[in-house]
């Protein structure tokens, strides 16, 4: 049961969408109009994809999750070894790390990394759009 709580929760988490650069209405806005402005915002990030900006993030990630099952391992294993078995311990503790590495995870993805944003700031303002902030 506890399995079905947790796929309810991935699935849930999962249709988030990522974050995106917000436009002000400028000159520019209003002369391409709202479904064109889309389409430039796609256009740099995708470009700022095919560059490599956001290929940090995923990399932090990664060394983020192997920390949560190491410390999630550890402290089982403390755990466990007060209670009798460090071994149980041990592995309930890197399945509970990993599962908050998870969920963390599943959160964070939604924000750029600091280079994306900059990256696809530049090639809005480059286009003549000023970005005000990100939702």
């Amino acid at each position: 049961m506890p399995w079905l709580a947790i796929g309810v929760l991935v699935m849930g988490l999962s249709a988030c969408a990522a974050k995106r650069p917000v436009l002000y209405p400028n000159a520019r806005y209003q002369q391409v109009g709202e479904v064109q402005a889309r389409v430039d915002v796609d256009e740099c990030v995708e470009l700022a994809e095919s560059y490599g900006a956001d290929a940090d993030q995923a990399a932090r990630a990664g060394e983020r999750a192997t920390e949560d099952v190491a410390v999630g391992a550890a402290t089982g294993a403390a755990a466990g070894a007060v209670f009798g078995n460090a071994a149980r311990g041990g592995a309930a503790g890197a399945a509970g790390g990993g599962a908050r590495a998870l969920v963390r995870g599943l959160f964070a993805w939604r924000e750029p990394a600091p280079i994306e944003r900059g990256f696809v700031q530049e090639c809005l303002r480059e286009r003549g759009y000023r970005v005000i902030g990100w939702d």
